[in-house]
């Protein structure tokens, strides 16, 4: 098998990239280092073929697609604060990059292509677990681009037979999780406090709880995905519960400060999951014990990421308040 991943020196893509060596692939891997870390590679770079490109931007890199039979389009930029910021930069990056990945595709008449969604298209969803017919309410760009991404994908499959599936995953975490972004995700902000024994800022009074879905379990669902004959599908992929704040707070051991609730944010992220189970056989394996077990064996990973506190986070996420909080 000959497969490209975009995004591969990413989280979820580094792991994707393993699993795929393991399976004995020929693995062609694009990416910007925006988010990905080349560090993220070392250890199979003699063993990829890694290109760094823009795919936002028509380019050498679209012959890379020829004789590819599978496509997992996992490039992309995250993050609530900087897509408010920057929404040109995240349609670039979410939206345009989408496009030209999936021409590339057709072109080359890939076998299967896999788009790595968000479950943030949900916004503050209506039911719990959340079934992929809820309603899509975009709170933010990010989720907004995301969201558009996969309307493309959709269409993609539909008028041009484009073998695709879309996964909108929730809560992602686990070893290689993000160091940068403004406020990110609560695992790679929490591991730095830790590191430098500070108390972990919790937002609101911490009983919010979401899907934390450890990132071997979203890698298992993308090959699932891929393995599979059914196209022009959207599944959720999550951990099939849903854990408060105050409870990785205590299982990462440590004291904690409270800053204020933010606006946009849904106080329960919890993935009905039972399409992806029934259609495609897909079950998550890692609880969110055993999860943090494994961060923490690989703590070291975050010494060099930002340190956040209160006073920092507030002046980060000015603007998420500031068009947010109506």
């Amino acid at each position: 098998m000959r497969t490209l991943v975009t995004g591969g020196a990413g989280f979820i893509g580094s792991h994707l990239v393993d699993k795929l060596l393991d399976m004995g692939h020929e693995i062609i891997v694009l990416d910007n280092y925006s988010t990905g870390r080349k560090k993220n590679l070392e250890h199979v770079i003699n063993k990829v073929k890694l290109i760094e490109c823009d795919l936002s931007i028509k380019g050498e890199w679209i012959k890379e697609f020829d004789k590819v039979d599978w496509v997992f389009h996992l490039a992309s930029l995250a993050d609530i604060v900087p897509s408010i910021q920057n929404p040109e930069g995240y349609f670039r990056s979410n939206v345009d990059a989408t496009f030209y990945v999936l021409e590339a595709a057709r072109h080359a008449n890939v076998k299967r292509f896999i788009y790595s969604a968000s479950s943030s298209c949900y916004g503050i969803p209506n039911a719990y677990p959340t079934p992929e017919n809820s309603d899509i309410q975009p709170q933010y760009p990010y989720a907004l681009a995301k969201r558009m991404g996969e309307e493309l994908v959709e269409h993609w499959a539909q008028l041009y037979n484009l073998q695709a599936i879309s996964l909108r995953f929730f809560n992602v975490y686990g070893t290689r999780s993000r160091t940068s972004g403004t406020y990110g995700a609560v695992f790679g902000v929490f591991l730095a406090q830790k590191l430098a024994n500070k108390p972990f800022t919790v937002v609101g009074d911490g009983s919010q709880t979401r899907d934390f879905t450890y990132v071997t379990d979203i890698v298992s669902a993308l090959i699932i995905a891929a393995e599979s004959t059914l196209s022009n599908k959207i599944y959720n992929v999550g951990s099939d519960t849903t854990v408060s704040i105050n409870k990785i707070v205590e299982l990462l051991g440590g004291d904690k400060v409270h800053i204020p609730k933010r606006p946009g944010e849904p106080d329960c992220t919890y993935a009905d999951i039972s399409k992806i189970k029934d259609e495609l056989g897909w079950r998550p394996t890692i609880s969110i014990e055993k999860g943090v077990d494994k961060i923490l064996e690989n703590i070291d990973y975050w010494k060099e990421a930002t340190v956040w506190g209160p006073e920092s986070i507030a002046d980060a996420t000015t603007d998420w308040f500031k068009y947010l909080d109506k």
